[in-house]
Protein backbone atom coordinates (compact mmCIF):
# COMPACT_ATOMS: atom_id res chain seq x y z
CA UNK A 1 0.00 0.00 0.00
CA UNK A 2 1.24 3.62 -0.84
CA UNK A 3 1.82 6.16 1.35
CA UNK A 4 -0.80 8.35 0.44
CA UNK A 5 -3.56 6.02 1.42
CA UNK A 6 -2.16 4.52 4.22
CA UNK A 7 -1.51 7.58 5.79
CA UNK A 8 -5.10 9.13 4.92
CA UNK A 9 -6.54 5.73 6.44
CA UNK A 10 -3.96 5.89 9.63
CA UNK A 11 -5.15 9.80 10.14
CA UNK A 12 -9.16 8.87 10.05
CA UNK A 13 -8.29 6.11 12.69
CA UNK A 14 -6.80 8.12 15.11
CA UNK A 15 -8.98 10.55 14.91
CA UNK A 16 -11.86 8.21 15.15
CA UNK A 17 -10.00 6.60 18.19
CA UNK A 18 -9.84 9.81 19.72
CA UNK A 19 -13.58 10.54 19.28
CA UNK A 20 -14.60 7.47 20.53
CA UNK A 21 -12.84 7.56 23.50
CA UNK A 22 -14.07 11.47 24.42
CA UNK A 23 -17.23 10.55 23.65
CA UNK A 24 -17.16 8.25 27.08
CA UNK A 25 -14.59 9.84 29.12
CA UNK A 26 -15.59 13.38 28.71
CA UNK A 27 -19.01 12.70 30.08
CA UNK A 28 -17.61 10.88 33.03
CA UNK A 29 -14.91 13.36 33.54
CA UNK A 30 -17.95 16.16 33.58
CA UNK A 31 -19.77 13.78 36.35
CA UNK A 32 -16.67 13.16 38.18
CA UNK A 33 -15.46 16.69 38.52
CA UNK A 34 -18.91 18.60 39.16
CA UNK A 35 -20.73 15.87 40.49
CA UNK A 36 -23.83 16.70 38.33
CA UNK A 37 -25.73 14.65 35.48
CA UNK A 38 -27.37 17.90 34.38
CA UNK A 39 -24.07 19.46 34.49
CA UNK A 40 -23.17 16.65 31.92
CA UNK A 41 -26.44 17.13 29.72
CA UNK A 42 -25.25 21.08 29.99
CA UNK A 43 -22.25 20.24 27.82
CA UNK A 44 -23.59 18.07 25.78
CA UNK A 45 -26.66 20.46 24.48
CA UNK A 46 -24.34 23.45 24.83
CA UNK A 47 -21.85 22.19 22.22
CA UNK A 48 -24.14 20.23 20.27
CA UNK A 49 -25.60 23.62 18.02
CA UNK A 50 -22.01 25.25 17.74
CA UNK A 51 -20.68 22.22 16.15
CA UNK A 52 -23.76 22.07 13.38
CA UNK A 53 -23.37 25.89 12.63
CA UNK A 54 -19.38 25.15 12.20
CA UNK A 55 -20.08 22.68 10.63
CA UNK A 56 -22.15 24.55 7.72
CA UNK A 57 -19.77 27.31 7.60
CA UNK A 58 -16.65 25.85 7.44
CA UNK A 59 -17.77 24.14 4.47
CA UNK A 60 -17.36 27.39 2.55
CA UNK A 61 -13.53 27.38 3.70
CA UNK A 62 -12.80 23.85 2.69
CA UNK A 63 -13.82 24.19 -0.71
CA UNK A 64 -11.38 27.11 -1.01
CA UNK A 65 -8.69 26.31 0.56
CA UNK A 66 -6.28 23.53 0.47
CA UNK A 67 -8.16 20.59 1.66
CA UNK A 68 -5.16 18.80 3.21
CA UNK A 69 -4.27 21.90 5.22
CA UNK A 70 -8.24 21.93 6.44
CA UNK A 71 -7.80 18.72 7.70
CA UNK A 72 -4.82 19.24 9.42
CA UNK A 73 -6.27 22.82 10.82
CA UNK A 74 -9.54 20.87 12.38
CA UNK A 75 -7.52 18.34 14.28
CA UNK A 76 -5.39 20.69 15.73
CA UNK A 77 -7.97 22.83 16.69
CA UNK A 78 -9.55 19.56 18.43
CA UNK A 79 -6.40 18.48 19.89
CA UNK A 80 -5.86 21.91 21.42
CA UNK A 81 -9.62 21.89 22.78
CA UNK A 82 -8.89 18.65 24.87
CA UNK A 83 -5.42 19.41 25.92
CA UNK A 84 -6.61 22.60 27.51
CA UNK A 85 -8.97 21.38 29.95
CA UNK A 86 -6.31 19.56 32.35
CA UNK A 87 -3.63 22.38 31.71
CA UNK A 88 -7.06 24.62 33.35
CA UNK A 89 -7.91 21.50 35.64
CA UNK A 90 -4.32 22.11 37.04
CA UNK A 91 -4.18 25.89 37.44
CA UNK A 92 -7.42 26.70 38.86
CA UNK A 93 -9.31 23.63 38.94
CA UNK A 94 -12.59 22.99 36.04
CA UNK A 95 -16.09 24.01 36.49
CA UNK A 96 -19.21 24.15 34.05
CA UNK A 97 -18.07 26.59 32.29
CA UNK A 98 -14.68 26.10 31.36
CA UNK A 99 -16.49 22.56 30.16
CA UNK A 100 -18.47 23.87 28.04
CA UNK A 101 -16.13 27.08 26.50
CA UNK A 102 -13.31 24.53 25.48
CA UNK A 103 -16.59 22.08 23.95
CA UNK A 104 -17.83 24.65 21.81
CA UNK A 105 -14.20 25.56 20.83
CA UNK A 106 -14.01 22.06 19.92
CA UNK A 107 -16.69 21.26 18.55
CA UNK A 108 -15.28 24.17 15.72
CA UNK A 109 -12.91 20.87 14.86
CA UNK A 110 -15.09 17.89 15.21
CA UNK A 111 -17.70 18.21 11.97
CA UNK A 112 -15.50 20.39 9.80
CA UNK A 113 -12.98 18.15 10.51
CA UNK A 114 -15.10 15.06 9.50
CA UNK A 115 -15.74 17.45 6.31
CA UNK A 116 -11.99 18.52 5.45
CA UNK A 117 -11.18 14.55 5.73
CA UNK A 118 -13.82 13.09 3.59
CA UNK A 119 -13.55 16.14 1.09
CA UNK A 120 -9.57 14.33 0.60
CA UNK A 121 -11.59 11.12 -0.96
CA UNK A 122 -10.89 11.66 -4.58
CA UNK A 123 -7.62 12.61 -4.28
CA UNK A 124 -6.66 9.89 -2.56
CA UNK A 125 -8.37 7.58 -4.87
CA UNK A 126 -6.56 9.86 -8.06
CA UNK A 127 -3.29 9.38 -6.33
CA UNK A 128 -3.21 6.57 -4.61
CA UNK A 129 -3.66 3.19 -7.19
CA UNK A 130 -6.28 2.20 -5.08
CA UNK A 131 -10.08 1.41 -5.47
CA UNK A 132 -12.61 3.56 -4.28
CA UNK A 133 -14.34 0.38 -3.26
CA UNK A 134 -11.49 -0.85 -1.19
CA UNK A 135 -10.46 2.77 -0.18
CA UNK A 136 -13.95 3.52 1.40
CA UNK A 137 -14.40 -0.54 2.55
CA UNK A 138 -10.94 0.08 4.68
CA UNK A 139 -12.03 3.31 6.21
CA UNK A 140 -15.39 1.49 7.20
CA UNK A 141 -13.53 -1.19 8.61
CA UNK A 142 -10.89 1.05 10.41
CA UNK A 143 -13.64 3.22 11.58
CA UNK A 144 -15.36 0.19 13.04
CA UNK A 145 -12.81 -0.97 15.59
CA UNK A 146 -11.97 2.42 16.34
CA UNK A 147 -15.33 2.37 17.87
CA UNK A 148 -14.75 -1.30 19.11
CA UNK A 149 -11.94 -0.14 21.30
CA UNK A 150 -12.23 2.91 22.33
CA UNK A 151 -15.28 2.89 25.02
CA UNK A 152 -13.15 0.02 26.81
CA UNK A 153 -10.08 2.40 26.64
CA UNK A 154 -12.08 4.92 27.83
CA UNK A 155 -12.88 3.10 30.45
CA UNK A 156 -9.61 2.07 31.28
CA UNK A 157 -7.90 5.26 31.31
CA UNK A 158 -10.85 6.48 33.20
CA UNK A 159 -9.87 3.95 35.77
CA UNK A 160 -6.09 4.52 35.91
CA UNK A 161 -5.54 7.65 35.39
CA UNK A 162 -6.52 11.05 37.32
CA UNK A 163 -9.71 13.11 36.00
CA UNK A 164 -8.66 15.22 32.89
CA UNK A 165 -5.97 14.15 32.55
CA UNK A 166 -7.29 11.31 30.12
CA UNK A 167 -8.20 14.04 27.85
CA UNK A 168 -4.45 14.42 27.19
CA UNK A 169 -5.15 11.14 25.19
CA UNK A 170 -7.32 12.60 23.20
CA UNK A 171 -6.11 15.52 22.66
CA UNK A 172 -2.57 13.16 21.66
CA UNK A 173 -4.65 11.08 18.99
CA UNK A 174 -5.86 13.82 17.45
CA UNK A 175 -2.51 16.03 17.08
CA UNK A 176 -1.00 12.72 15.35
CA UNK A 177 -3.77 12.37 12.90
CA UNK A 178 -3.18 16.07 11.96
CA UNK A 179 1.16 15.28 11.93
CA UNK A 180 0.24 12.06 9.82
CA UNK A 181 -2.33 13.83 7.40
CA UNK A 182 0.82 16.68 6.93
CA UNK A 183 3.04 13.82 5.72
CA UNK A 184 1.09 13.45 2.62
CA UNK A 185 2.52 15.93 0.01
CA UNK A 186 0.73 19.45 -0.56
CA UNK A 187 -1.14 18.99 -3.78
CA UNK A 188 -3.06 16.21 -2.28
CA UNK A 189 -5.67 19.13 -0.96
CA UNK A 190 -5.60 21.21 -3.90
CA UNK A 191 -9.18 21.85 -5.24
CA UNK A 192 -8.97 20.65 -8.50
CA UNK A 193 -11.67 21.14 -11.55
CA UNK A 194 -14.51 19.04 -11.82
CA UNK A 195 -13.13 16.06 -13.65
CA UNK A 196 -14.24 12.21 -13.29
CA UNK A 197 -12.61 10.75 -10.24
CA UNK A 198 -10.82 7.95 -12.85
CA UNK A 199 -9.13 10.25 -14.84
CA UNK A 200 -8.43 13.66 -12.45
CA UNK A 201 -4.92 13.47 -11.90
CA UNK A 202 -3.61 11.60 -15.06
CA UNK A 203 -0.88 13.28 -16.92
CA UNK A 204 -2.29 16.28 -19.14
CA UNK A 205 -5.47 16.43 -17.13
CA UNK A 206 -5.26 20.47 -15.92
CA UNK A 207 -6.35 21.07 -12.52
CA UNK A 208 -6.55 24.46 -11.30
CA UNK A 209 -7.77 25.38 -8.11
CA UNK A 210 -10.59 27.59 -7.84
CA UNK A 211 -10.46 31.66 -7.06
CA UNK A 212 -12.68 32.38 -4.30
CA UNK A 213 -14.19 35.30 -5.58
CA UNK A 214 -17.46 35.61 -4.35
CA UNK A 215 -18.66 36.25 -0.78
CA UNK A 216 -19.01 33.09 1.52
CA UNK A 217 -23.15 33.36 1.82
CA UNK A 218 -23.15 33.13 -1.89
CA UNK A 219 -20.98 30.21 -1.71
CA UNK A 220 -23.19 28.65 0.68
CA UNK A 221 -26.34 29.19 -0.69
CA UNK A 222 -24.76 27.80 -4.55
CA UNK A 223 -23.79 24.41 -2.24
CA UNK A 224 -27.48 24.00 -0.56
CA UNK A 225 -28.71 24.63 -3.92
CA UNK A 226 -26.54 22.03 -5.55
CA UNK A 227 -27.68 19.59 -3.00
CA UNK A 228 -31.05 20.26 -3.30
CA UNK A 229 -31.28 20.07 -7.11
CA UNK A 230 -29.27 16.75 -7.03
CA UNK A 231 -31.89 13.79 -6.33
CA UNK A 232 -29.38 11.42 -5.78
CA UNK A 233 -28.10 13.61 -3.04
CA UNK A 234 -31.44 14.37 -1.31
CA UNK A 235 -32.02 10.62 -1.26
CA UNK A 236 -28.67 9.65 0.02
CA UNK A 237 -28.90 12.36 2.84
CA UNK A 238 -32.77 11.84 3.75
CA UNK A 239 -31.43 7.78 3.82
CA UNK A 240 -28.41 8.61 5.72
CA UNK A 241 -30.49 10.76 8.30
CA UNK A 242 -33.19 8.08 8.65
CA UNK A 243 -30.45 5.33 9.95
CA UNK A 244 -28.56 7.85 11.96
CA UNK A 245 -31.87 8.69 14.13
CA UNK A 246 -33.02 5.39 14.48
CA UNK A 247 -29.11 3.94 15.19
CA UNK A 248 -28.51 6.64 17.70
CA UNK A 249 -31.94 5.83 19.22
CA UNK A 250 -31.01 1.95 20.03
CA UNK A 251 -27.63 2.95 21.14
CA UNK A 252 -28.33 5.91 23.20
CA UNK A 253 -31.35 5.27 24.74
CA UNK A 254 -33.63 1.70 23.73
CA UNK A 255 -31.40 -0.81 24.05
CA UNK A 256 -29.08 0.83 27.95
CA UNK A 257 -32.56 1.02 29.23
CA UNK A 258 -33.41 -2.59 28.04
CA UNK A 259 -30.52 -4.35 29.60
CA UNK A 260 -31.10 -2.62 32.94
CA UNK A 261 -34.54 -4.24 32.95
CA UNK A 262 -33.19 -7.42 32.27
CA UNK A 263 -30.74 -6.74 35.17
CA UNK A 264 -28.25 -7.37 32.27
CA UNK A 265 -26.49 -3.93 32.01
CA UNK A 266 -22.61 -5.27 31.51
CA UNK A 267 -24.35 -7.19 28.02
CA UNK A 268 -24.59 -3.77 26.56
CA UNK A 269 -21.24 -3.53 25.78
CA UNK A 270 -21.07 -7.25 24.02
CA UNK A 271 -24.43 -5.98 22.27
CA UNK A 272 -22.80 -2.79 20.46
CA UNK A 273 -19.43 -4.77 19.85
CA UNK A 274 -21.55 -6.94 17.65
CA UNK A 275 -22.71 -4.06 16.40
CA UNK A 276 -19.19 -2.44 15.28
CA UNK A 277 -18.81 -6.53 14.48
CA UNK A 278 -21.14 -6.51 11.93
CA UNK A 279 -19.78 -3.29 10.26
CA UNK A 280 -16.04 -4.62 10.33
CA UNK A 281 -17.66 -7.58 8.44
CA UNK A 282 -19.92 -6.40 6.04
CA UNK A 283 -17.42 -3.23 4.99
CA UNK A 284 -14.42 -5.71 4.83
CA UNK A 285 -16.23 -7.95 2.42
CA UNK A 286 -16.70 -5.17 0.23
CA UNK A 287 -13.64 -3.82 -0.07
CA UNK A 288 -12.18 -7.45 -0.54
CA UNK A 289 -14.47 -8.58 -3.36
CA UNK A 290 -16.86 -5.92 -4.39
CA UNK A 291 -16.93 -4.17 -7.78
CA UNK A 292 -18.14 -0.83 -9.20
CA UNK A 293 -20.56 -3.10 -11.88
CA UNK A 294 -22.31 -4.81 -8.97
CA UNK A 295 -23.27 -2.16 -6.54
CA UNK A 296 -26.83 -2.22 -6.93
CA UNK A 297 -26.79 -5.66 -5.85
CA UNK A 298 -24.77 -5.22 -2.78
CA UNK A 299 -26.51 -2.29 -1.74
CA UNK A 300 -29.93 -4.49 -1.94
CA UNK A 301 -28.10 -7.23 0.01
CA UNK A 302 -27.06 -4.57 2.76
CA UNK A 303 -30.51 -3.63 2.65
CA UNK A 304 -31.49 -7.44 3.52
CA UNK A 305 -29.88 -7.67 6.14
CA UNK A 306 -30.54 -4.37 8.25
CA UNK A 307 -33.98 -5.00 7.67
CA UNK A 308 -33.82 -8.37 9.12
CA UNK A 309 -31.76 -7.34 12.13
CA UNK A 310 -33.69 -4.06 12.96
CA UNK A 311 -37.40 -5.88 13.15
CA UNK A 312 -34.93 -9.07 14.80
CA UNK A 313 -33.99 -6.38 17.57
CA UNK A 314 -37.37 -4.62 17.50
CA UNK A 315 -38.89 -6.67 19.43
CA UNK A 316 -36.50 -6.93 22.13
CA UNK A 317 -35.91 -11.06 22.57
CA UNK A 318 -33.68 -12.75 24.86
CA UNK A 319 -30.11 -10.74 24.61
CA UNK A 320 -28.82 -13.95 23.03
CA UNK A 321 -31.09 -12.85 19.75
CA UNK A 322 -30.38 -9.13 20.68
CA UNK A 323 -26.99 -9.74 19.77
CA UNK A 324 -27.38 -11.75 16.78
CA UNK A 325 -29.76 -8.53 15.11
CA UNK A 326 -27.27 -6.10 16.12
CA UNK A 327 -24.51 -8.43 14.41
CA UNK A 328 -26.70 -8.54 10.87
CA UNK A 329 -27.82 -5.00 11.26
CA UNK A 330 -23.88 -4.11 11.38
CA UNK A 331 -23.26 -5.80 8.36
CA UNK A 332 -25.76 -4.19 6.67
CA UNK A 333 -24.77 -0.92 7.59
CA UNK A 334 -20.80 -1.78 7.04
CA UNK A 335 -21.92 -2.83 3.11
CA UNK A 336 -24.74 0.11 2.92
CA UNK A 337 -22.10 3.07 4.03
CA UNK A 338 -19.10 1.73 2.01
CA UNK A 339 -21.28 2.03 -1.30
CA UNK A 340 -22.88 5.15 -0.24
CA UNK A 341 -19.59 6.60 0.53
CA UNK A 342 -18.18 5.22 -3.31
CA UNK A 343 -20.91 6.61 -4.90
CA UNK A 344 -20.49 10.23 -3.40
CA UNK A 345 -17.28 10.34 -4.39
CA UNK A 346 -18.54 10.47 -7.92
CA UNK A 347 -21.46 12.12 -8.10
CA UNK A 348 -20.70 15.24 -5.80
CA UNK A 349 -18.63 18.28 -8.09
CA UNK A 350 -15.37 18.46 -7.12
CA UNK A 351 -15.10 22.59 -6.05
CA UNK A 352 -18.34 21.97 -3.85
CA UNK A 353 -17.67 18.86 -2.14
CA UNK A 354 -16.90 21.01 0.98
CA UNK A 355 -20.25 22.86 1.28
CA UNK A 356 -22.48 20.17 0.40
CA UNK A 357 -20.59 17.39 2.65
CA UNK A 358 -20.81 19.71 5.02
CA UNK A 359 -24.58 20.16 4.90
CA UNK A 360 -24.83 16.55 5.40
CA UNK A 361 -22.55 15.79 8.08
CA UNK A 362 -24.42 18.93 10.01
CA UNK A 363 -27.34 17.03 9.18
CA UNK A 364 -26.22 13.75 10.63
CA UNK A 365 -25.32 15.51 13.49
CA UNK A 366 -28.80 16.47 14.64
CA UNK A 367 -30.44 13.35 14.13
CA UNK A 368 -28.83 11.37 16.63
CA UNK A 369 -30.00 13.49 19.21
CA UNK A 370 -33.19 13.63 17.68
CA UNK A 371 -33.23 10.03 17.56
CA UNK A 372 -32.41 9.48 21.12
CA UNK A 373 -34.79 12.37 22.52
CA UNK A 374 -37.64 10.81 20.40
CA UNK A 375 -36.97 7.69 22.06
CA UNK A 376 -37.02 8.64 25.42
CA UNK A 377 -40.12 10.49 24.99
CA UNK A 378 -41.85 7.24 23.25
CA UNK A 379 -40.62 5.40 26.58
CA UNK A 380 -41.80 8.02 28.98
CA UNK A 381 -44.66 8.46 27.98
CA UNK A 382 -45.46 5.08 26.14
CA UNK A 383 -43.61 1.72 26.90
CA UNK A 384 -40.29 0.51 25.95
CA UNK A 385 -41.56 -2.16 23.51
CA UNK A 386 -43.48 1.03 22.06
CA UNK A 387 -40.95 2.97 21.57
CA UNK A 388 -38.31 0.25 20.44
CA UNK A 389 -41.51 -1.11 16.99
CA UNK A 390 -42.15 2.93 16.57
CA UNK A 391 -38.02 3.75 16.05
CA UNK A 392 -37.70 0.34 14.15
CA UNK A 393 -40.68 1.48 11.99
CA UNK A 394 -38.93 4.31 10.85
CA UNK A 395 -36.22 1.91 9.22
CA UNK A 396 -39.26 1.28 6.76
CA UNK A 397 -39.20 5.28 5.42
CA UNK A 398 -35.59 4.51 4.70
CA UNK A 399 -36.05 1.14 2.86
CA UNK A 400 -39.23 2.42 0.76
CA UNK A 401 -37.02 5.60 0.01
CA UNK A 402 -34.24 3.18 -1.02
CA UNK A 403 -36.37 0.63 -2.95
CA UNK A 404 -38.66 3.66 -5.13
CA UNK A 405 -35.93 5.99 -5.41
CA UNK A 406 -34.50 6.54 -9.61
CA UNK A 407 -31.74 8.23 -8.48
CA UNK A 408 -30.61 5.26 -6.26
CA UNK A 409 -31.02 2.14 -9.15
CA UNK A 410 -28.00 4.45 -10.65
CA UNK A 411 -25.59 2.57 -8.47
CA UNK A 412 -23.54 0.96 -11.07
CA UNK A 413 -22.80 4.19 -13.01
CA UNK A 414 -20.98 7.47 -12.17
CA UNK A 415 -23.27 9.28 -14.32
CA UNK A 416 -27.24 10.87 -13.44
CA UNK A 417 -30.14 8.82 -14.75
CA UNK A 418 -31.16 9.88 -17.96
CA UNK A 419 -34.25 11.10 -15.90
CA UNK A 420 -31.59 13.68 -14.02
CA UNK A 421 -30.84 17.28 -15.44
CA UNK A 422 -26.55 16.60 -14.62
CA UNK A 423 -26.26 20.17 -15.57
CA UNK A 424 -28.40 20.96 -12.33
CA UNK A 425 -25.85 20.28 -10.12
CA UNK A 426 -23.34 22.19 -11.92
CA UNK A 427 -25.33 25.79 -12.12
Amino acid sequence: MRLIPTAYLASYFLSTLGNSIAAIALPLIVLLTTGSALGAGTVAAATALPAVVAGLLMGVVIDRINRRTSSVVTDLVSAAAMAALPIVDAITGLTIGWFVLFGILGSIGDVPGITAREALLPAIVRHGAMSAERLIGLREMLGSVAFLIGPALAGLLVTLLDGSTVLWVTAGTSFLAAMVTLAMPHRIGRISADVPVATAGAPGTPTPTPTPTRSPWRDLSEGWRTLARDRFLVTVTVFSVIVAMVLAAYQGLILPVYVTIQDQAGMLGLILSALAGGILLGAGLFAAVGTPGHRRAWFMGGLLLATAGFFAMASLPSVLIVIGAAALVGAGGGILNTIIGVVLIERIPESMRGRILSTQNAALTVAAPAGIMAAALLVEYATLEIASWSIASLWLIALAVSLVSRSLRSLNSSTPPADEDPTDAQQ
